[in-house]
C-alpha cells in the first residue's frame, strides 16, 4: 500500500493558467492529445508482446474508449493498453518535463497564436486537459505482473495526491472534470466531430459513449468506433482499386464528384512518407482555391495546410500526408530548421512533377481532356517553383483555335516558326466570343492562336516570355494582326491616304491611327487594334484598383479599315472627300463603332451614339 502527496515538478507554479491562456482558441486540441496518447499506450503494449516481453491474449481486442457523461460533468478516456506504474506516473506525470521552463515563458508569453504548437513538443500533452478541467484523475494499473493499480489526481495547481486505485483491468483511465466553459464537450454529436476531425484514422478503434444513454437501446450508428484504423494510404498502392482512391477521396473531402487522378505516395528512405494526393474536378476557376491537404503524423491529424511541409501551389490539391520523421507538434520556426522539412517538400513536387510527366507521355488523349481542370495548378507551381517549371516546361500545353492542344514547339512548328529563332511570335485569344471575327481571320490565313482566357494567364504569359528567349506572345487583336493582309494587295497610296482623311474627318478624331489594309474576307468593314503593350499596363494598373487607367496609360488603337470590303469602298468613291454628307459621317461612325465592338465591348456614351446610329440608319432604310 502506497500514498503520497506532493508538488509537480516544474520550474514555475503558473503553468496551468498561461496553458489554459494560450490554448483558448483551440481547446479541442486536448481530445487529440489524450485519445493519441492512450494509442500510444497500446501500440507500445503490441510492440512489446510481439518482442515476448508482455503476456497478452491473442483474442484481446484493443479499443480505445471515451464516455461522457452530462450529469456528472466528465469525460473519461480509457484504453487497455500498457498502463502505469506508481513509479511511472510519478516519472511521467509529476515532472513536466521541458528545460529552461523560464526562457520557455519568457519566448512565448506573448505568442498567444503560437500555442497550439506548443504543446505536445514541450511534454505537455497530458496537461492539455487541464484546458478544459478543474480537476483531472489518472486510474491505471501495467502490464508488469504484480503491479498495483494508481489513482493521481490534481485540481490544476501544482499540488496532487497519489494513492491506490481500485482498477482491476490493465490500462488507463483519465477522467476530465470539467469545468464551466469545458462543458461545452459534453455534447455527444460536438465531441463525435473532433474525434473524427483529428483522431479519423488512428491505429485502434475508438468509440465514444454516453454514460446516460447506455442502457438505453442505442442506435447501430453509435455502436460502430468513430474511426478507419487502416486509412488507404498505409496500403501497398498495387493492393489499392480505382474505387477505393474515389470512395476515399469523396468520404474525406465530402465532395460528390469523382477526383480526376492521383498520386500514392509511398516512401521508406531516406525518410517515412505515405499519403495521396488527388487533382480534383473543378466547376469553376475559382474552385481552384478550395484544395485542401491535411497534414497526419503517425495517423494522427496535426493541421491542414502546412506550407512549410506542403509547397504552397501544391496547396491547390487536395490530399493526406503522412510524415511520422516529423514532430506531432512543433513551432513553425523549429519546422522550418528541421533538416527533413526541405527533403520531405522537395520529394512530393518531385512526385507530382514526375505523374504529369508521365500521364503526359502515355495518356495525351487523357492529360488534354484533364487540362482545363490542371492548368491553374500548373501554371501556379511553375511561377512558384522554378525547379518545378524545370521538370514540367515541355508538357505545358495550350488549347489553339484549332480545338487541339500544341505545346510551345508544337504551336511554332505549325505555324512555321523555327524552333531557333529569336523572334518566336504566339498569338492567343483571351475571349473566343468576343475576339471571334479575328480567330476566323487567322483560319482564313491558315494560321493559329492558342486560348488563354483565365486570370492567371496575364501573369503566365509574362513568365514564359522571361523564361523562354525569344518568346513573345501578343493577343490575336493587337497592333501585330496587320499581318493578315493580303500580300497581293497592290499599294494605292493616293486612295489609302484619302480614306484616311474621310474618317479622320468624319469621326473628328485627327490624333487616330489608321491603317489601310486589303483582308481577304471582304465581310468585315474594319477591325480594331490594340497594343499589346499598351493593353498589358492597362490591366496591369487595373489589378491595382480604382486608377483612371485611361488617362494614365491612353490606348494605343489603331482603326483597320478594310479596303476589300464594299461599304468601305464605296466611301474611298466619294468625289469631294472634304464635303462629307451626313450620310456619310454616319456611315464612317458606325463603321468605327462595329470596328471598336469586334474588340471590346462599348462603354456608356459609346453605346448610347452606338444605338442612336442604328436607329437613324434603321429609319433611313424604311423610309426609302
Amino acid at each position: 500500500m502506497f500514498e503520497e502527496n506532493g508538488s509537480i515538478s516544474i520550474h514555475t507554479e503558473n503553468i496551468f493558467p498561461i496553458i489554459k491562456r494560450w490554448l483558448y482558441s483551440d481547446k479541442d486540441i486536448f481530445v487529440r492529445e489524450l485519445i493519441s496518447n492512450g494509442c500510444d499506450a497500446i501500440s507500445k503494449l503490441k510492440r512489446l508482446n510481439s518482442l515476448g516481453e508482455a503476456n497478452i491474449p491473442t483474442d484481446t481486442k484493443f479499443e480505445i474508449k471515451v464516455f461522457i457523461n452530462k450529469n456528472a460533468g466528465t469525460i473519461k478516456f480509457t484504453d487497455n493498453g500498457i498502463g502505469m506504474t506508481a513509479e511511472e506516473v510519478k516519472k511521467y506525470i509529476n515532472q513536466v518535463a521541458f528545460s529552461g521552463a523560464e526562457d520557455f515563458l519568457q519566448k512565448y508569453k506573448e505568442k498567444i497564436d503560437e500555442a497550439n504548437d506548443i504543446i505536445g513538443h514541450f511534454g505537455l500533452g497530458f496537461y492539455s486537459a487541464f484546458m478544459v478541467a478543474e480537476k483531472v484523475e489518472i486510474d491505471t494499473l501495467s502490464y508488469v505482473e504484480g503491479s498495483e493499480a494508481v489513482n493521481w489526481v490534481c485540481d490544476g495547481g501544482t499540488e496532487y495526491a497519489i494513492k491506490p486505485s481500485g482498477l482491476s483491468e490493465r490500462g488507463t483511465i483519465i477522467t476530465l472534470h470539467l469545468d464551466e466553459e469545458g462543458k461545452e464537450f459534453l455534447d455527444y454529436y460536438k465531441l463525435s466531430e473532433i474525434i473524427k476531425k483529428h483522431c479519423a484514422f488512428l491505429p485502434t478503434e475508438i468509440y465514444l459513449i454516453d454514460e446516460a444513454e447506455e442502457k438505453k437501446e442505442e442506435n447501430e450508428e453509435k455502436k460502430l468506433p468513430l474511426n478507419d484504423t487502416n486509412p488507404l494510404w498505409m496500403k501497398n498502392p498495387k493492393d489499392c482499386t480505382e474505387e477505393e482512391y474515389k470512395e476515399f477521396y469523396k468520404k474525406v473531402f465530402n465532395d460528390y464528384r469523382d477526383p480526376l487522378f492521383w498520386i500514392h505516395l509511398n516512401v521508406d528512405y531516406p525518410f517515412n512518407l505515405k499519403g495521396i494526393l488527388y487533382f480534383p474536378k473543378l466547376e469553376h476557376e475559382l474552385n481552384a482555391s478550395e484544395g485542401q491537404v491535411k497534414l497526419y503524423n503517425n495517423q494522427v491529424f496535426v493541421a491542414d495546410n502546412i506550407k512549410e511541409v506542403i509547397p504552397e501551389f501544391l496547396l491547390l490539391l487536395k490530399g493526406v500526408v503522412d510524415c511520422s520523421d516529423l514532430p506531432l507538434n512543433v513551432s513553425r520556426s523549429f519546422l522550418q530548421r528541421d533538416t527533413n522539412v526541405n527533403k520531405i517538400s522537395r520529394h512530393i513536387t518531385n512526385k507530382v512533377a514526375d505523374k504529369l510527366t508521365d500521364l503526359f507521355k502515355k495518356e495525351r488523349e487523357k492529360f488534354n481532356e484533364y487540362w482545363s481542370d490542371i492548368h491553374i495548378f500548373i501554371k501556379y507551381g511553375c511561377m512558384r517553383d522554378e525547379k518545378f517549371y524545370d521538370k514540367v516546361k515541355n508538357i505545358i500545353i495550350f488549347k489553339s483555335t484549332n480545338e487541339d492542344y500544341v505545346t510551345l514547339d508544337q504551336y511554332f512548328e505549325n505555324n512555321g516558326i523555327e524552333k531557333d529563332s529569336q523572334n518566336k511570335q504566339v498569338f492567343y485569344a483571351s475571349d473566343e466570343k468576343q475576339q471571334a471575327q479575328y480567330i476566323r481571320l487567322f483560319k482564313e490565313q491558315n494560321l493559329e492562336a492558342v486560348i488563354l482566357n483565365s486570370a492567371i494567364d496575364t501573369h503566365f504569359i509574362s513568365f514564359l516570355e522571361m523564361k523562354e528567349a525569344g518568346v513573345k506572345f501578343s493577343r490575336i487583336d493587337s497592333d501585330l494582326a496587320s499581318t493578315l493582309k493580303d500580300e497581293m494587295e497592290k499599294d494605292d497610296t493616293i486612295l489609302d491616304s484619302k480614306l484616311e482623311n474621310i474618317f479622320k474627318k468624319a469621326l473628328n478624331k485627327d490624333s487616330l491611327k489608321i491603317k489601310i489594309e486589303g483582308l481577304k474576307s471582304d465581310e468585315m468593314p474594319a477591325l480594331m487594334l490594340l497594343s499589346e503593350q499598351s493593353r498589358r499596363m492597362q490591366e496591369m494598373s487595373a489589378m491595382f484598383g480604382g486608377m483612371d487607367v485611361k488617362n494614365m496609360f491612353p490606348s494605343e488603337e489603331t482603326l483597320v479599315l478594310n479596303k476589300n470590303n464594299s461599304l468601305v469602298q464605296s466611301i474611298i468613291n466619294l468625289n469631294n472627300e472634304n464635303d462629307l454628307s451626313e450620310d456619310h459621317i454616319l456611315i464612317c461612325e458606325y463603321v468605327y463603332d462595329l470596328a471598336v465592338m469586334s474588340q471590346r465591348p462599348l462603354e456608356g456614351e459609346e453605346m448610347a451614339g452606338f444605338i442612336k446610329r442604328s436607329n437613324t440608319l434603321l429609319s433611313r432604310i424604311l423610309v426609302k
